[in-house]
């Protein structure tokens, strides 16, 4: 710790980062080991915490992310959809398909950014706020490889009639961003994806991470 900041403002986001990478929550022991202070001081620190929404205990005394962190991060969305816009852009325009912006939202993929191509004579209507299943349609599918550690050359993922009877899609998952899991990709009718469709996708990726970082 420097002199310009503050230590207990840091073991706090510490106790949010501890408790948002584990799904049954932590114990005041738990904290107290990962974070190195006694448990008089992450009790302290949990009652901060609590009041502000961003912290839960359940009944067995456990520790989990709270309600209020939703309202934080619904602020992000239109943030990180400003930084991805100048990419998709030019994806949509280059490929002459629908772009998309996707990111993880609970069990669902939930498209935050949508651009669609200005000179074709039809494209697939898709649009900002449409959610599906994680495990259904490119956007999800790129999401759940990358996850798994699946994703492997060529880096992207293709679909058929998952989300849309006669629709195709590719995308390829956002890598190196901290704090955000998502995906890029498009959407179009087709039967299959042009060749040169899933790289340009990739690189498309590679400049929304780019500019999130």
């Amino acid at each position: 710790m420097t002199a310009e900041t503050s230590q207990t403002l840091d073991r706090g986001l510490r106790v949010l980062k501890l408790l948002a990478d584990t799904d049954h929550g932590l114990t005041v022991t738990e904290l107290s080991n990962r974070l190195g202070v006694n448990r008089t001081v992450v009790y302290r620190l949990l009652a901060t915490l609590e009041q502000h929404a961003l912290v839960r205990r359940d009944l067995g005394g456990r520790a989990r992310v709270g309600l209020g962190v939703l309202r934080l991060g619904r602020q992000v969305h239109p943030l990180v959809r400003e930084a991805a816009l100048p990419a998709l852009r030019s994806l949509a325009e280059d490929i002459g398909a629908t772009a998309h912006l996707t990111l993880v939202d609970g069990a669902d993929a939930l498209a935050v950014a949508v651009v669609e191509p200005t000179w074709t004579d039809y494209h697939v209507a898709y649009r900002a706020g449409f959610r599906h299943p994680l495990d259904r349609g490119a956007a999800g599918r790129a999401i759940l490889a990358a996850r798994q550690g699946e994703l492997i050359e060529p880096g992207f993922t293709l679909t058929h009639g998952e989300l849309e009877a006669g629709a195709s899609g590719a995308a390829a998952p956002l890598v190196g961003v901290t704090g955000i899991e998502g995906s890029v990709g498009v959407v179009m009718l087709a039967d299959a994806v042009p060749e040169r469709v899933g790289p340009r996708v990739v690189d498309a990726a590679r400049e929304v991470a780019d500019a999130l970082r």
